[in-house]
């Protein structure tokens, strides 16, 4: 009788499934390994602020402010008072025996450092390979931003600068107590308001026309505002930038050699890569080697460009490592 080979074929996804089982299997231990030693757990003081409302004579007119509580003289005190409570974080590498008496152990902040820390370690598993733990980590991480910004946008654009402006009394029983009772409506916040809605007509099914009319007016109106800001900051200021003293001394008259080398060597490159982008001549001879002189100080400038752009991918690597060894694992 035949007998059935059941061991499984490498790459197939029985030993696809295997592996990834035996991997989280060692992250789960892992975790609990790291937990047991006292890994993210954070300790905090509590202290509780209290202030209250105090009637004072200023120019012989009584004014309300505000006093921490135990500084209130008596008959001035109004009934009023505010109180809450700070949190201050003791350091990660205090030993237990030098807490403060009132320390108290937060749960949530202890779970959000963990949460950081397991999110982190599953990104950096994409180095291993696509995987459902960076998987998971890349959709909580795009899902949390995109609803952060949706409300902060919303926020600072729709409730801080335009309701504040139409409906003013809903801004300050909603969102904004502190808003100055004398702040009034203004009529010409209308036009962008009846602008927006113009643009959600987008979503109806025979008034997507609508919605032209307010998304051109907005893509010519940054047009003219990025056309301005990028005349002044890529074009103008390159061109002061470019336009120094060869000769430069300071305020005291005296020569200063290395700005002057500074503003030669600026000047001969900016030359040198106007003629390599000039094509009315032949790059032959002595506007040949001009042109390649331009080549160098092109690439000398897309090298340090990519440099200074690893070296910030590098910093939030380290600032990374520097999160799990030192607020998480505390090893460092």
């Amino acid at each position: 009788m035949a007998s059935t080979d059941t061991t499984p074929v490498p790459g197939s996804p029985s030993q696809s499934t295997a592996l990834l089982a035996v991997g989280l299997g060692i992250f789960a231990a892992f975790l609990v390994v790291v937990g047991l030693l006292g890994a993210g757990r954070v300790w905090v003081t509590q202290t509780q602020v209290s202030y209250t409302q105090v009637e004072t004579l200023v120019d012989g007119n009584t004014v309300n402010t505000w006093v921490a509580s135990g500084d209130v003289a008596a008959g001035a005190v109004t009934g009023i008072t505010s109180s809450w409570m700070t949190v201050s974080e003791l350091p990660s590498d205090l030993a237990a025996a030098d807490r403060p008496n009132n320390a108290v152990f937060s749960w949530n902040r202890s779970i959000g450092i963990w949460l950081a820390a397991i999110l982190t370690l599953c990104i950096m598993s994409f180095l291993i390979g696509d995987n459902p733990l960076y998987k998971t980590a890349e959709a909580i991480v795009i899902g949390a931003s995109a609803g952060y910004w949706m409300v902060y946008s919303f926020y600072t654009g729709i409730v801080d600068k335009l309701l504040v402006n139409i409906w003013p009394s809903l801004v300050r029983d909603w969102t904004t107590p502190g808003l100055s009772a004398e702040y009034q409506w203004n009529w010409i916040y209308w036009i962008p308001a009846i602008l927006s809605v113009m643009l959600i007509c987008r979503l109806l099914p025979k008034g997507g026309w609508i919605a032209r009319w307010p998304l051109a007016f907005v893509i010519g109106a940054t047009a003219g505002f990025r056309l301005l800001a990028h005349l002044e900051s890529d074009f103008l200021l390159q061109i002061k930038g470019t336009i120094t003293p060869l000769w430069a001394i300071n305020a005291a008259g005296e020569f200063q050699l290395w700005e002057s080398v500074g503003a030669v060597v600026i000047l001969l490159s900016v030359l040198a890569c106007l003629v390599y982008f000039f094509f009315s001549l032949e790059h032959k001879g002595m506007v040949g080697k001009t042109a390649r002189g331009g080549i160098l100080v092109l690439m000398v400038t897309f090298g340090a460009a990519f440099g200074l752009t690893v070296m910030g991918r590098i910093t939030l690597l380290t600032e990374r490592f520097d999160f799990l060894f030192k607020q998480w694992l505390y090893w460092l």
